[in-house]
Parts: C-alpha cells; sequence; structure tokens
C-alpha cells in the first residue's frame, strides 16, 4: 500500500531554514506527482507546492520565493527546502500524493524566537 514518511521539522527561530523529507514506498514514484500541504492550528489545510513527474514545480504564493520543491526520483524521496521561515509558516506539513488521496502522518515546524 502507499506509505509516506515525513521527516525534517523542528523548532527554528524566524528567518532560519529547514528542509523536510518524504520518503515514499508502495507506488511507482516517478510515475507521479507530489505535493506539500500544510496545517496550522484552527486553520484548514493548505497546498504549498507540487512538482510532477517532469519536475515541473508550481508553489502558493506565499511562500513563493522562499520554498522549494524537488524530488530524488532514486531514492522515492520529495524535499521541501524552506528558507527565510516566518512565525506564520508554523504548521503541521504534510506529504501527498494527489493520485491516491494519500497522506503522510505530517511533521511539526515551529518558528518562533
Amino acid at each position: 500500500q502507499v506509505q509516506l514518511v515525513e521527516s525534517g521539522g523542528g523548532l527554528v527561530q524566524p528567518g532560519g531554514s529547514l528542509r523536510l523529507s518524504c520518503a515514499a514506498s508502495g507506488f511507482t514514484f516517478r510515475r507521479y506527482a507530489m505535493r506539500w500541504y500544510r496545517q496550522a492550528p484552527g486553520k484548514e489545510r493548505e497546498l504549498v507546492a507540487t512538482v510532477t513527474l517532469t519536475d515541473s514545480t508550481n508553489y502558493a504564493d506565499f511562500v513563493k520565493g522562499r520554498f522549494t520543491i524537488s524530488r530524488d526520483n532514486a531514492k522515492n524521496t520529495v524535499y521541501l527546502r524552506m528558507n527565510s521561515l516566518k512565525p506564520e509558516d508554523t504548521a503541521v506539513y504534510y506529504c501527498n500524493v494527489p493520485a491516491f488521496n494519500a497522506w503522510g502522518q505530517g511533521t511539526l515546524v515551529t518558528v518562533s524566537s
């Protein structure tokens, strides 16, 4: 079955950086688009970034220029590099395969001084 395991979250100061990873299994990774979502406390889950099977990328306006999504098909892993983090980026970040509506367990990112 499809499994997604996120890692890399933690506490970081404003202006800092983190790289999230999502290890995928149970499907032919290179054939599918991958996404990162996030959900802040008391808010709905929102789409952060998408990477297609051809490495095209799309970003939500609130992360453009700060976050970078990428994939390594040899490792069945998708990444989210987050720079210039702000307190409003605090959320649980989830990996998603839209074709299967599959989700990971999430990884918490807290941006605070």
